[in-house]
């Protein structure tokens, strides 16, 4: 294997070895992702220049391997060998990629953390006015939250009110609409029992005159028996 490496062996025997470097390469790449998100640093110096050689070797067995591909004589094995090779090179250059932009991160989280170091630096040159501001704008804050609540129990109790009167102004309106219908109530009944009472005296101007009648007629009979 050391002898492959190092650019010896044919092309299938380049071709294994280059597959063996992707896979400790690719299990390099996803702990070192692991330790980027559970580490405070989030940095091992180590295993990342361990895959950057590592990458580096698989593209200098793929140009190994670009050259020995194309001396092969059958052209379907060379066309199966060429699309390996590709393959092999797509991958290589993905984890290049990958491993590129851990560098930007890290480089990005190195200059945060000295940021952070010449903020605290400067803080603690001044701390106690620092303190002050910090004091006073705590004490604002309370007062404008202190205000705040002063403004929304007075909204609420003026609401408070207003719904009141509301339902006061509703009781008003029904008890007046129930005077009115008991007015009108007392006047329909008036009406009713005033005609009633000229009924009755109609009924007894007629009883009175058929009794009148009937004497008459009675009295008439007699004499014209007579």
């Amino acid at each position: 294997m050391a002898a492959m490496e190092g650019g010896g062996g044919t092309l299938s025997e380049i071709y294994q070895s280059a597959k063996r470097l992707l896979l400790r390469t690719r299990d390099g790449l996803e702990k070192l992702e692991r330790l980027e998100y559970s580490a405070p640093s989030g940095d091992s110096p180590d295993l990342s220049s361990s895959i950057k050689r590592d990458i580096t070797q698989i593209q200098s067995l793929c140009v190994e391997m670009e050259r020995l591909w194309r001396s092969v004589a059958a052209k379907s094995q060379r066309d199966l060998w060429k699309r390996k090779v590709e393959q092999v090179a797509e991958e290589a250059d993905s984890m290049k990629q990958s491993l590129d932009k851990y560098f930007l991160r890290n480089q990005k989280r190195m200059m945060e953390a000295k940021e952070r170091a010449e903020l605290l630096g400067r803080v603690s040159g001044d701390s106690a006015h620092i303190l002050r501001i910090f004091d006073d704008e705590a004490q604002a804050m309370s007062s404008v939250r202190s205000s705040s609540r002063m403004l929304e129990e007075a909204s609420a109790t003026g609401e408070a009110i207003l719904l009141k009167y509301s339902e006061q102004r509703e009781r008003l309106k029904r008890a007046q609409r129930k005077a009115l219908d008991v007015l009108n109530t007392v006047g329909l009944s008036n009406a009713v029992l005033k005609l009633i009472e000229r009924r009755h005296r109609v009924d007894n101007w007629i009883k009175y005159a058929g009794m009148i009648l009937t004497v008459v007629v009675v009295f008439v009979f007699v004499r014209w028996v007579r």
